[in-house]
């Protein structure tokens, strides 16, 4: 595979449990692991990060590591990506990038001998959607054999959902207005339609031009009931109420809640000492 997390299929399905294990062990010995004593690892974030700097951050720190940060905008210069790795390298032990530009996440991992990890582009949000998995490992038994639906817009969500959903074998469907799918995915123009038979829905936020057009796409505490029993909503944070989610869907007991995203720091760590260890 070697040391990059550029797309969710850069590891094997195998690979995703793997790191699901090891997520585990440093959930078990919290406080005592120090994986990543006498590490540094360079982080490029935008101030907008909330989530995924927060849990990054601090799960290097537990773990005995030190960080460096940076804003993204530090690799949008003359010198080329190949030459600022290479120096990089002499420094540091991985790096955790969070750029818009998927290309620019490619070309660091084309570059480097240490490990790349995508952090988010424009393009997908692998971390994101490994820990999601992780976490519905916790609720489902069997999530290669539950029903997805996302709702939303092709994009880095929706983009991801499609690739893991190809690795880990569930089955994906779209619901969306005409102009809006993904490729090569069942998609269906009507909610009422699409959440039948579903058992997690997975939402994104609606891209600002488009509002209009999905307004009729907004998961609602009735559409979740038609949804399977014990189906639950998953919504891609940051979500907004009153758009892409209702009020009374948030708060009713189909919304994942915002522990869902706990696990976040700990597949990140496991993400950086498992591509350490390679």
């Amino acid at each position: 595979m070697g040391k990059k997390l550029v797309f969710i299929n850069d590891f094997s399905k195998e690979e995703i449990y793997e790191i699901f294990n090891l997520a585990d062990k440093l959930t078990e010995n919290k406080g005592t692991e120090k994986l990543l004593e006498g590490k540094t690892i360079v982080l490029f974030f935008p101030e907008s990060s909330i989530r995924t700097r927060v849990t990054f951050e601090k799960g290097i720190q537990e773990l005995g590591g030190k960080t460096i940060l940076f804003p993204p905008s530090a690799l949008d210069k003359k010198e080329k990506i190949e030459d600022a790795i290479g120096y990089l390298e002499n420094w540091v032990d991985a790096v955790v990038v969070r750029h818009s530009d998927i290309e620019v996440v490619k070309s660091m991992a084309q570059y480097a001998s240490i490990p790349i990890i995508n952090a988010m582009t424009s393009e997908n949000h692998p971390c994101e959607i490994i820990t999601d998995l992780y976490a519905l490992s916790k609720i489902y038994n069997d999530i290669e054999n539950k029903k997805f639906l996302f709702v939303g817009a092709k994009g880095n969500i929706g983009n991801t959902w499609k690739k893991a959903a190809g690795l880990i074998g569930f089955e994906l469907e779209q619901c969306c207005p005409e102009g809006y799918e993904l490729e090569n995915i069942k998609s269906y123009s009507n909610l009422e339609e699409a959440v039948l038979g579903k058992d997690i829905i997975c939402t994104d936020s609606i891209p600002v031009k488009a509002k209009e057009e999905f307004k009729e796409y907004q998961i609602t505490l009735q559409h979740m009931k038609k949804a399977n029993v014990g189906a639950i909503l998953n919504p891609c944070p940051p979500f907004y109420r009153g758009e892409e989610v209702s009020e009374d869907v948030i708060n009713s007991d189909y919304f994942v809640g915002y522990e869902f995203k706990k696990p976040l720091l700990e597949v990140q760590q496991a993400i950086i000492c498992y591509l350490l260890a390679r």
